[in-house]
């Protein structure tokens, strides 16, 4: 099984692109969000360490929004809770997609948090700064304050692209993505 890292800026366009690849998906910020609608214990973890901000099941985004904002500790005592499940979660998809010949792994913490191998084929999504803040601005709840916060816990874009085996250039068109798509296909199969 190929596996194939996503990676790129917040708001670049990486499950865009992970999607356009027509294999298994395996999508961190969806898993993340299942996990404050449906998962008991996640809330139970969570209000005993933001008992201030975490009041309701299911755990509203902006319950755990305003938790980050007022204490910056609280982010990374998030992150080890939620990363740990959310580990285990992608634990069974590459378990349950293992006769796969390719799964896409839209993480965006997936060096951050070590969890690429080194055989893993590493894609940086490059989207222009102007079009990003453009999309952002559209995204329904979009705070400026938690963006720099969840930046702040990721790694430059820089170190990203050197690290990664092909760049795609995200212009936000379907036929471009999809041909640079098709192009690293037919190098890596």
């Amino acid at each position: 099984m190929i596996r194939i890292g996503i990676l790129g800026d917040i708001g670049s366009g990486k499950t865009y692109v992970a999607e356009n690849f027509g294999y298994p998906v395996f999508n961190a910020d969806k898993e993340v969000g299942l996990l404050y609608k449906k998962d008991r214990k996640i809330f139970n973890k969570l209000k005993n360490i933001i008992p201030n901000h975490v009041l309701s099941f299911p755990i509203k985004k902006t319950e755990i929004t305003k938790a980050i904002l007022s204490d910056k500790k609280n982010l990374k005592k998030i992150i080890k809770i939620v990363h740990k499940e959310v580990k285990k979660k992608l634990k069974f998809f590459l378990k349950r997609n293992r006769h796969k010949k390719i799964v896409i792994l839209d993480i965006p913490l997936l060096l951050e948090n070590k969890i690429n191998e080194k055989k893993d084929i590493l894609i940086f999504v490059d989207s222009a700064k102007s079009d990003i803040e453009k999309k952002l601005k559209k995204r329904a709840n979009f705070n400026l304050k938690l963006y720099n916060k969840f930046k702040k816990v990721q790694f430059s874009n820089i170190y990203k692209k050197k690290k990664c085996n092909f760049i795609i250039k995200n212009n936000f068109t379907k036929k471009s993505v999809k041909r640079d798509i098709n192009e690293i296909l037919s190098i890596i199969l």
